[in-house]
């Protein structure tokens, strides 16, 4: 048994079912050693979407995605992938080619040293040097990669080592016990949250990785406490309830600001503060919070809370309830409760709407109707995710997934293979601009090939909307953001895709549809009024606060 095959056998240890990657002559024998594994290796066509697919496993199911790369340029191109799942605190574990250690010290051709430019964008990162240390490198990458915050780690394997003869055996998995928080904590939150007169609580990917909904749900029903959610933490609450005022995190200010001005208390739940910045809700920092969480508040001026829960979130909110003695009611604030009204009405408002091109809104409207409740949406990273993030609302966690820690551009189509392979009973759209959509379309062909079927829409404007909607709103005027686009439909055409394109607001429900009746993976190119962008923007100028009194 050499390296290789020892360094695979601790991976099947960890349960790890795909590798997404791209063979190389520095990985030779890993990929030879995969050859007689349970664990599937899927052949990308970039290493940014191998990360990518590793990235978006690792979120929807809590283990580590692990992606593969050769030395140099492969390993390069999978930075951005790594990145993005360590700020949006996806379990990932990269794995990388390199020259031999005989070659370390003097220039060798496609050499850099990865621990060193790994470093910044990973948790931990190691290079195996000896071969007797193989199972104690693998179960310590995995074990910080899920631990909380989870995060990416990156394991370099140089082609030497990987062919020395190797003795051990993979260590064994000990899954940590969740943590129980102090019962002075839990008391001074009980007495915190009993005082509030209009308390709400701010929940955030946290509570979904460590899937605490439920308990959510019954606190907040129990108590009759308004919840509003970042982008990654969609879906924690069903957004039809009526504790739900859906989500905050615009870069402009909507009608949740309003409330949080309104709120004499934060309970903030799994809330991390690389999703929004608590600047943009809390300048003055003179907000009191109660932070709950697995892990303690990071140090920031505008987030000093008052209390700290520090442990399971699902036990915390449970003894915290039972410590309480604020009356039951399962109805929110009238001042909340008139502000979720005018949500809706917005909301409901493009139900009828025949514009086109279609407005953002309007699409996003409709594709809540078709999709269930349990299908998921891939964002893209756009001036569509900021309409997603408004107005794409979710019943159940996981079912839109955003990226917003790193934002990273690219990732929806590789991040539909992977919600494919962990979900393949459920539908998946991936929803992306024409500008993210070109970055990796390439990996549609991964799709196809491996049998994800899912669809892609492409909010196609020629353009970086989002960078225009922030040049207009700073200079009224824009530059650099134009682009022409291929025939998206010829496109996917071929590539053995199906191909769509939408000539009015009527053909997009129907069209949909039947992309997502397909037998392969399709493509529908939207034309899409970002006029609406600047519209929001004026709207979001003069909305005012305090809020309404409530409707008689």
């Amino acid at each position: 048994m050499n390296t290789a095959e020892l360094l695979v056998r601790c991976l099947e240890n960890e349960g790890v079912e795909y590798i997404f990657g791209l063979p190389g002559e520095e990985n030779l024998q890993l990929l030879q050693a995969l050859k007689h594994s349970s664990i599937k290796f899927i052949t990308t066509r970039h290493e940014q979407g191998a990360a990518f697919m590793a990235d978006v496993y690792g979120r929807l199911t809590g283990k580590a995605g692990v992606c593969l790369s050769t030395l140099g340029p492969g390993a390069t191109n999978l930075m951005t992938g790594v990145a993005d799942a360590n700020l949006d605190r996806a379990p990932l574990v990269a794995i990388t080619g390199q020259v031999g250690t005989d070659r370390m010290h003097i220039e060798s051709h496609q050499y850099l040293d990865l621990v060193a430019m790994f470093a910044p964008v990973t948790k931990w990162n190691k290079q195996v040097v000896q071969p007797s240390n193989t199972a104690e490198i693998v179960r310590k990458a995995f074990k910080l990669a899920q631990n909380e915050p989870p995060g990416a780690v990156h394991i370099d394997l140089p082609e030497n080592v990987a062919d020395m003869a190797a003795m051990g055996e993979p260590l064994r998995v000990n899954l940590p016990e969740p943590s129980v928080a102090s019962i002075e904590s839990l008391d001074q939150a009980a007495a915190a949250i009993d005082q509030a007169t209009k308390p709400m609580i701010l929940v955030g990917n946290g509570a979904i990785r460590n899937r605490a909904s439920d308990a959510i749900r019954r606190f907040a029903t129990k108590f009759g406490i308004a919840v509003t959610n970042t982008f990654m933490g969609k879906g924690v609450i069903d957004y039809r309830d009526a504790r739900s005022l859906w989500t905050v995190g615009l870069q402009q200010r909507d009608y949740i600001a309003c409330a949080v001005d309104e709120s004499d208390l934060i309970i903030a739940i799994g809330y991390d503060l690389i999703e929004y910045s608590p600047k943009k809700w809390n300048p003055q920092g003179h907000l009191p919070i109660v932070h709950i969480s697995p892990t303690a508040a990071e140090i920031d001026s505008s987030y000093i809370p008052t209390v700290e829960v520090i442990g399971d979130i699902s036990d915390a909110l449970d003894e915290i309830s039972q410590k309480m003695n604020k009356a039951e009611s399962e109805t929110i604030h009238p001042q909340f409760a008139n502000l979720r009204a005018d949500m809706q009405q917005n909301y409901d408002q493009y139900a009828t709407d025949t514009g086109f091109p279609i407005k953002p809104q309007k699409l996003l409207y409709d594709l809540r109707q078709v999709l269930a409740p349990e299908d998921i949406v891939i964002s893209d990273v756009g001036a569509h995710k900021m309409w997603i993030a408004r107005h794409y609302h979710c019943a159940e966690p996981n079912t839109c997934l955003i990226s917003n820690g790193f934002a990273s551009m690219g990732i929806a189509i590789p991040g539909g293979i992977a919600a494919k392979l962990v979900h393949p009973n459920r539908k998946v759209v991936a929803v992306t601009g024409d500008g993210g959509f070109m970055m990796n379309c390439q990996e549609l062909e991964t799709a196809h090939r491996i049998g994800t079927v899912f669809v892609t829409i492409i909010f196609n404007d020629g353009g970086y909307g989002l960078i225009e909607w922030k040049q207009q709103s700073h200079y009224q005027a824009s530059a650099f953001i134009k682009f022409n686009n291929p025939d998206f439909v010829k496109f996917a055409e071929s590539m053995n895709l199906k191909g769509y394109r939408i000539e009015s607001a009527a053909d997009f429900i129907p069209t949909l549809k039947e992309a997502l009746a397909q037998d392969v993976p399709a493509v529908i190119d939207c034309p899409i009024d970002y006029r609406e962008n600047l519209l929001f923007s004026e709207h979001a100028k003069a909305l005012s606060c305090p809020l309404p009194s409530p409707k008689p």
